[in-house]
């Protein structure tokens, strides 16, 4: 379908395209019980953290009344039933995501997950002078947990940078690999976002991986999917990359749960090695040594996992699926659009990451007069919830010279009308503090 948006401060028509596939919110927003306590509700945080279907609700509380158990060391039929359900749900979410399960490791989140990678594959394969990539767009838990590591291996951090649209510098990226072939310089791992969490920017990232792996073949990327999984269909197998992290509570899922997804050749050959240690992933243990499962799906399993929330993943994963990924995408990119649209209208208003950027899911912005905290605090009292802040982008924000932004950011239960009482709560905190 085609709308036509009228800009209230440039006087003329500006046309948007829309895809033709629209969710239907109102009936999606009665799966979700907190939008039955709040009716009031304009949520608009899912970047932080998404709403509940009543289905992954109802998954966790009938896993403790009916099934609850340890998995994989019992023999009773409880044992059997929670194991069962476990293993189920592994493989739903990592055929979810275009893996195999035995590819998937369960985390409790995202930052975990890289930290992970940076114990069970970074440990090992860091040295004194290597280098790691990431980018000047990243969270924070994709960057701390390098530069921790490069301290302890004596290795070095460097960050491509991003255009003035907000989208990564491709030739930055570009001139960083070729620097490293003639120079000696070693560049083990590249580490990005999917999705930004503060400018929406959707970072190409099969096209990236394969720049990455012509340069060298050696060299590792691990993608910060968090943003992603719940607005893009994902398919591990063919993104070309080593390392895949996502959160489940961003993706309509409880929290407490994530994963990383690692190519299954890395832990068949060892490069990356176990980085928990204890119960459920060993094989023998003696006194004096301990022999590792040789079951992929249990190698990585230490202790006893968080089955309630598994399970209640993999019914967020079906949600998810029983609106197909595709449509949402579109919904995503649509809201995004019509945000900056209507934001535009405003001219005391700056959009982060220009106006024409490749955007998914989100907005981010800052008012020339209002603080950002002040402004969510007025929204707040409108009921309608967005972050302000830096969004655990610091580096990115002293990039673009600001403080603190507001981040609007949808899902599946968001639609227009929520961004049109956005714009007039704006307008509310324009007359209350200007």
């Amino acid at each position: 379908m085609e709308r036509v948006l009228r800009r209230h401060a440039g006087g003329g028509e500006a046309k948007v395209r829309y895809n033709t596939i629209v969710l239907n919110t109102k009936k999606i927003k009665l799966d979700f019980p907190i939008f039955q306590t709040y009716p009031k509700l304009i949520y608009l945080d899912n970047a932080a953290t998404s709403q509940k279907p009543q289905m992954v609700i109802d998954a966790i509380s009938d896993y403790y009344q009916k099934y609850n158990a340890n998995v994989h060391r019992g023999v009773h039929f409880l044992a059997d039933k929670s194991t069962a359900i476990e293993e189920k749900s592994k493989t739903n979410i990592a055929q979810f995501l275009g893996a195999k399960s035995e590819e998937l490791i369960f985390t409790r989140n995202c930052t975990e997950a890289i930290n992970g990678v940076a114990y069970g594959w970074g440990e090992n394969n860091i040295e004194a002078g290597d280098i790691i990539l990431t980018t000047i767009m990243e969270h924070h838990a994709n960057i701390v947990p390098w530069q921790e590591l490069c301290k302890r291996k004596k290795a070095k951090l460097e960050f491509i940078q991003i255009t003035e649209n907000g989208e990564l510098d491709i030739d930055n990226l570009k001139l960083s690999l070729k620097e490293g072939s003639p120079s000696g310089r070693k560049i083990k791992l590249v580490a990005l976002t999917h999705v930004s969490n503060v400018l929406g920017i959707v970072n190409d990232v099969e096209k990236i991986s394969k720049l990455i792996k012509k340069h060298n073949k050696n060299i590792r990327i691990l993608v910060d999917g968090a943003q992603a999984v719940a607005h893009l269909p994902i398919n591990f197998s063919k993104l070309g990359v080593d390392f895949y992290t996502f959160s489940g509570h961003k993706m309509l899922g409880p929290m407490g749960v994530g994963g990383l997804l690692v190519k299954k050749d890395l832990l068949n050959s060892g490069e990356f090695r176990p980085y928990l240690f204890g119960g459920g992933m060993i094989s023998s243990v003696t006194t004096t040594s301990t022999e590792f499962n040789s079951d992929l799906n249990d190698r990585f399993m230490a202790g006893t996992p968080d089955v309630a929330s598994i399970y209640g993943l993999s019914q967020a994963v079906d949600y998810l699926k029983k609106l197909r990924l595709e449509n949402i995408k579109n919904h995503s990119q649509d809201l995004a659009n019509y945000a900056v649209e209507k934001l535009k209208e405003n001219r005391k208003i700056k959009i982060l990451g220009g106006q024409k950027a490749n955007r998914l899911g989100l907005v981010s912005f800052v008012h020339e007069k209002i603080h950002a905290h002040d402004l969510a605090q007025v929204l707040d009292s409108e009921q309608i919830a967005v972050r302000s802040g830096h969004h655990c982008c610091m580096p990115l924000h002293q990039a673009l010279g600001i403080n603190a932004s507001v981040r609007v950011s949808f899902a599946v239960y968001n639609d227009e009308s929520d961004v049109d009482k956005l714009m007039v709560a704006l307008e509310k905190a324009e007359k209350l503090l200007l």
